[in-house]
């Protein structure tokens, strides 16, 4: 789901953080002179910001094999890595600190947080519960080849579907990240399905860039876009064994991040090859 070129994820976000200054600031001029509202809404903004920071980087620690492996991908936070829960922990202690002995600043401003995050969840919940995945479409496609193959007969196993082109420059940063991903997760099918293109076109880019990639498919009118409802490339989706979409990602993936949602949803089915097997 998104609204015009921004994941719901990132509205929601901003949402809650627009809501939680809204809220720091009434409850300061319900205070009247004992605290600026002004004020209290720059340090809700400075927690905020110190926030998204430490949840950054708290993700970076978890992962921090993959992102010391290609560290630019770092600041490549388009790829959603946010440990949400540090991040309200440390904007949670940069209040107690900028407003030591400032009590009614400190209660203005966790007020705001604390309202940001609650309708942060419920929101997600809501739209959770609104929002209908569509099924792996039934869709026939074709192999390099050319040879005709079906997108339903990868069902049976998680599977993994990218949509790229090689004209699209964040498709072409994230290939090895999909080569890597198909040696480390066999359990997988990881399906990547150009759009718009030529068998010609697919293969002098793969080979042109020096990449070994299995399930390259030719989506040549953009049908699985169509059928699934992406914006934009690259998209990256999520499907189970039996063919429900339980995840998608617009934008650049790092490993770290295609990781991560292998753990979140299919870490009971399956398991990763580590570099020392």
């Amino acid at each position: 789901m998104s609204v015009g070129p921004f994941s719901i994820k990132v509205v929601g976000v901003v949402a809650a953080i627009l809501l939680a200054w809204l809220v720091t600031r009434a409850v300061a001029r319900r205070m009247g002179d004992d605290v600026s509202p002004k004020l209290a809404g720059a340090v809700l903004f400075d927690a905020v910001f110190w926030g998204l920071i430490a949840a950054r980087l708290g993700y970076v620690a978890y992962w921090w094999e993959d992102y010391f492996a290609t560290p630019m991908s770092i600041i490549a936070i388009g790829d959603g890595g946010f440990t949400w829960w540090v991040g309200v922990l440390f904007a949670l202690a940069f209040i107690g600190w900028r407003a030591r002995g400032m009590r009614m600043l400190r209660r203005a401003a966790l007020a705001g947080v604390l309202t940001g995050v609650a309708a942060w969840f419920l929101a997600g919940m809501v739209v959770g519960l609104l929002h209908h995945s569509p099924p792996m479409p039934d869709l026939q496609l074709a192999t390099l080849e050319e040879e005709p193959v079906s997108l339903l007969s990868y069902q049976g196993r998680p599977t993994v579907v990218n949509l790229w082109a090689t004209w699209c420059p964040p498709c072409r940063r994230e290939m090895p990240v999909f080569e890597q991903a198909q040696s480390e997760f066999p359990d997988v099918n990881i399906v990547m399905v150009n759009q718009g293109e030529s068998a010609e076109q697919a293969q002098a880019f793969l080979t042109g860039q020096g990449l070994t990639l299995s399930n390259v498919l030719l989506d040549p009118f953009s049908r699985v876009m169509n059928a699934t409802g992406a914006r934009a490339l690259p998209t990256t989706l999520f499907f189970d064994a039996e063919g429900e979409l339980v995840d998608s990602h617009m934008g650049e993936l790092t490993m770290a991040s295609f990781k991560s949602n292998m753990a979140r949803h299919f870490a009971q089915s399956v398991r990763p090859i580590s570099n020392e097997e």
